[in-house]
């Protein structure tokens, strides 16, 4: 990674080689214990458990392979006990210098020397670092006075936040949520402009265990009805709990509580901190959510893709090594931070490379588009970002004797992404700048979308901009990109937004889903290690955005040379007459004309209910009012689709301003305005603010009581369950206790679960009995772990008695080791890691003699939907048994009664019995172990297929849907 120092060859401590061998070996049964892992660091303080998914029997592993590769034995309390690799590492010397002084084996080198620059090279940036609040917390331990963000003013140097203050105003606000009643794992809506309390309210919520959910305040007055409808639906979609504002909107978010029904409260940052405790910290991990990104809804609906930190992280690293990164770059934004580019491209990005960042209020800059320039040259910026149109807005609204002075040789990278690229701004701004000291190749057009967390494709660093000119027919009718001749005036041209991200990968198919050849037109579809699970609470669109392994981008490209060009949107694309019309080329090429004004032009198909075929419409914003201007300006946009498209459009609709519908950040929102046009209510003057004000008041009452509704019939049915409960424990507690024999006591409680269930109105439903072994045969049971449930669930449905693997604390109470005991289970210890061996071996014994073993094999549960991490006790006992082991799977326990709650809900609870999975005889030639990691392998495969969950081991790789949403 670029920006890391060099340490090491002048002065390499001798400590330095056993530890680079003990580090290999670490890596390597890591990555077979977790290959979600296999790019994440692994240092001499990453810890065993935590950063690299560790349990006791990859301890034993490790060991084994220690102790071969430095020839020495290690006393296993030492191994059980350690906690990273720097503690192995203090034991493999250690052992190397007994062997040596008892006149044993040579060459392990004895340094007491074990400091970080001698391994793991991360003294500058948090390479070691899973989450994101571990970046914050490094960079606030390592350099804490360090200014790292700056509020940009025209006058002085403005105010700096430091990495020290960020963490305490952040901490500050996280213990006043706590105090609101704020629960870990609920989401926090942040409406707030530019400025301090939107970063400490971002990692406020997430030191509280939050997860943020970034939306913009409200705009112009005469849209409010418009903004709030569209934003309640974000907060009830997020399940937004509480909302972080300004004062000044505090009355307009109440409107929209009105219709989020989960919204609890509105508060300020000021009451927060007014109302700030002792502050108890969640530990986030890196599958969890870090935050919840609400796409623009420039092609329907906004949608909320789920970035979680691991995604995160990848993704900046990524963008970090193609942009070639470092602490000694200044960024400079005017992004908004509610949008992806200005969140994570600018702001988080910045954190975690311990660079400046710049920045100051998008509306500084639309208003006065110097203000950008100016920045970038006061504070030697070397890479800033925006999208085509302020590129635009500078080459338009900003005078020669504004910039009178200005210095924009430091800027090294001009990224320009977000939306559509325009080849002639590229060139125009280049033109304009380049007297002012702007490099031509630092403009840098890129591409990415949230659903990739932010970046997918960069060019390389320096290349500056490429610009492909196809020929225009055979594009649009066949979808062939082939080079035009330099003589074609008629050309279309297309940018070049360079190639993947490390990790990352593109490829472009037809229509039939079949990869396209180079420079053939397609559906763009990219997968990696940034690359979203989904939709949050939307499996139907979760659902459309997947396509087997890979994820639809909604974006219309080719590839020629490796590199991507973008060529429109899916569903923008208007088909006419057979050929296809780009709308962003039209619109450019309209808003040039006089009176139209420029990047307020919609261009959009509209069905004909008459011809059953797509009319070609026009929405272009003009001053102009007078009749005979308004004529002229339609005949020169019908002469321009003549030129471009080869025919007029079929309506030309001049509009009066702000008519033309966008998104936040500034993308043209063609659905909601061709939905304006076929409801007859462009031009139409917008209703009173108090009329809208009404109806949204009006509309909120449903709502409101729909939820009170639900509530009462939430409490009241967790009330009759509980009751129910209370009269059907004891009788099965006691015929577990005291029923003989065991087949009985299984029998029994079968039955006495399944009457609880019918009581309940819980239908339960088992499917794949037939995949059961005979009942001769042992065999290792492996199931998935929703609920609390799980264990009922499985006593009332599989046919026969199993020995469930317990942890050892239920032993502490009577309650539950009585009938355990009865039920023959086997109690594991998984925090005391010798006897947890010990445990493993004894459950062994018992599967030899003929007794089948239930595992849970996640270890523990969670509220979120989605498989964890396999320990791999139940595939090391398979493999040293030669056992056959039956997936099962558990759908619906989740729902009915979730992690961290104790109110059950109505539901209905499917077991599905999968194929019995054989140990792999091949495997077994290279020991038990490769068995055993075979083995996990194959039953989890089974176990996701069934499972309708995302995969939460592997964060590189996308999953089919989201069937259970929170």
């Amino acid at each position: 990674m670029t920006g890391s120092p060099n340490h090491g060859k002048d002065a390499e401590p001798a400590a330095s080689i056993p530890a680079a061998r003990l580090l290999q070996q670490v890596r390597e049964v890591a990555a077979e214990l977790r290959p979600h892992l296999s790019q994440t660091p692994v240092t001499l303080d990453s810890l065993l458990d935590k950063d690299l998914g560790f349990d006791s029997l990859g301890r034993v592993e490790l060991l084994v392979r220690i102790e071969r590769a430095f020839g020495i034995s290690l006393p296993e309390h030492a191994f059980a006990n350690a906690e990273t690799p720097r503690d192995l590492l203090r034991a493999v010397l250690g052992a190397a210098k007994g062997v040596k002084e008892a006149g044993g084996a040579e060459g392990i080198p004895i340094q007491a020397d074990m400091g970080h620059e001698a391994v793991d090279g991360a003294g500058d940036l948090p390479f070691g670092a899973a989450t994101l609040t571990e970046v914050l917390d490094w960079q606030a331990r390592v350099h804490p006075d360090r200014p790292h963000i700056r509020l940009y003013s025209d006058e002085g140097e403005g105010e700096a936040i430091s990495y020290r203050a960020l963490k305490e105003g952040a901490e500050r606000v996280a213990a006043g949520l706590q105090q609101q009643g704020f629960e870990p794992g609920r989401s926090a809506v942040i409406m707030l402009p530019t400025g301090a309390d939107y970063f400490f309210s971002f990692f406020g919520i997430l030191y509280a265990g939050g997860v943020p959910v970034p939306i913009y305040p409200p705009g112009r007055p005469s849209q409010i009805e418009e903004h709030l409808t569209r934003h309640a639906a974000i907060i009830d979609n997020a399940q937004g709990a509480i909302m972080i504002t300004v004062p000044e909107a505090q009355p307009f978010a109440g409107l929209m509580a009105g219709q989020a029904e989960t919204l609890k409260g509105v508060v300020t940052v000021e009451e927060l901190m007014e109302r700030a405790g002792s502050l108890s910290r969640p530990v986030p991990r890196d599958r969890d959510i870090v935050f919840l990104q609400y796409t623009s809804g420039s092609t329907g609906a906004p949608k909320g893709v789920i970035v979680t930190h691991a995604h995160l992280m990848a993704n900046i690293r990524a963008m970090g090594e193609a942009l070639e990164a470092t602490l000694r770059d200044t960024f400079v934004s005017w992004l908004p931070l509610y949008h992806d580019m200005g969140l994570i491209g600018a702001w988080l990005s910045t954190l975690y490379y311990a660079s400046p960042l710049v920045i100051m209020p998008p509306l500084d800059f639309l208003a006065r588009p110097k203000r950008w320039l100016w920045a970038i040259h006061r504070a030697r910026g070397t890479i800033s970002a925006a999208p085509n149109f302020a590129y635009e807005l500078c080459l338009n609204r900003i005078a020669d004797k504004d910039i009178e002075g200005l210095d924009l040789s430091s800027w090294r990278l001009a990224l320009n992404g977000a939306e559509a690229i325009n080849p002639d701004t590229l060139q125009r701004f280049t033109d304009r700048f380049r007297e002012y000291g702007l490099n031509p190749k630092a403009l840098t057009p890129v591409y990415g979308l949230a659903e990739c967390t932010v970046g997918l494709a960069f060019p390389p660093v320096g290349r500056g901009p490429v610009i492909d000119r196809v020929h225009r027919d055979t594009f649009m009718n066949t979808g062939q990109a082939k080079v035009a001749d330099d003589a074609d005036g008629g050309a279309l041209r297309f940018v070049n937004c360079g190639r993947p991200l490390p990790f990352h990968q593109i490829r472009i198919v037809d229509d039939a889903g079949r990869e396209a050849p180079e420079r053939q037109e397609g559906r763009l579809q990219f997968l990696g290690p940034s690359a979203t699970g989904g939709y949050f609470r939307n499996p139907k669109e979760t659902e459309a955005l997947f396509d087997g392994d890979w994820l639809n981008s909604g974006d219309l490209a080719y590839i020629a040379g490796g590199d991507v060009y973008i060529t429109g949107r899916t569903k923008d694309i208007i088909i006419r007459g057979g050929r296809n019309i780009y709308p962003a080329e039209f619109e450019d090429a309209v808003g040039d004309l006089e009176g139209v004004r420029k990047g307020n032009v919609a261009v959009f198909g509209s069905a004909d209910p008459a011809t059953g075929t797509e009319r070609l419409v026009v929405l272009a914003e003009t001053r102009t009012r007078k009749p005979e201007d308004q004529e002229r300006l339609r005949s020169a946009i019908n002469g321009l689709g003549v030129d471009l498209i080869g025919g007029p459009p079929d309506d030309v609709v001049l509009a009066p301003l702000r008519t033309v519908l966008k998104t936040s950040s500034g993308k043209i929102r063609r659905a909601a305005c061709r939905e304006l046009y076929e409801k007859g209510l462009i031009g139409k003057p917008p209703a009173a603010i108090w009329w809208q004000v009404a109806r949204m008041t009006l509309a909120s009452a449903g709502p409101r009581a729909r939820r009170v509704l639900r509530g009462v019939g939430v409490l009241l049915f967790g009330a009759y369950a509980w009751g129910v409960l209370g009269l059907l424990a004891p009788v099965l507690w006691l015929g577990a206790v005291v029923v003989h024999p065991v087949g009985w006591r299984w029998a029994g409680l079968g039955g006495g679960i399944r009457l609880l269930a019918w009581l309940l109105g819980a239908r339960l439903t088992v499917r794949g009995l037939e995949n059961l072994p005979p009942k001769d045969r042992a065999a290792v049971f492996v199931s998935n772990h929703a609920s609390y449930l799980d264990a009922f669930v499985l006593s009332a449905t599989l046919p026969r008695p199993l020995r469930f693997i317990a942890k050892a604390e239920l032993r502490n109470s009577w309650m539950t080791r009585i009938p355990l005991e009865r039920l023959e289970a086997e109690f594991v210890e998984r925090f005391d890691r010798e006897r947890g061996i010990d445990d493993t071996g004894r459950v062994t014994q018992g599967l030899q003699d003929g007794h089948s073993p239930l595992f849970f094999a996640e270890g523990t549960l969670s509220r979120m939907p989605g498989l964890l991490p396999f320990h791999m006790g139940a595939f090391v006992t398979a493999a040293e048994a030669d056992a056959p082991i039956v997936p099962v799977i558990i759908r619906g326990t989740r729902s009915m009664l979730r992690d961290g709650s104790w109110l059950p809900r109505p539901g209905t609870i499917t077991v599905v019995i999968g194929k019995t999975v054989e140990p792999d005889p091949a495997a077994g030639e290279e020991g038990n172990w490769a068995r055993a990691v075979s083995l996990r392998d194959r039953v989890r495969r089974e176990i996701l297929k069934h499972s309708g969950e995302p995969d939460l081991e592997r964060e590189d790789s996308p999953v089919t849907a989201f069937k259970e949403q929170l």
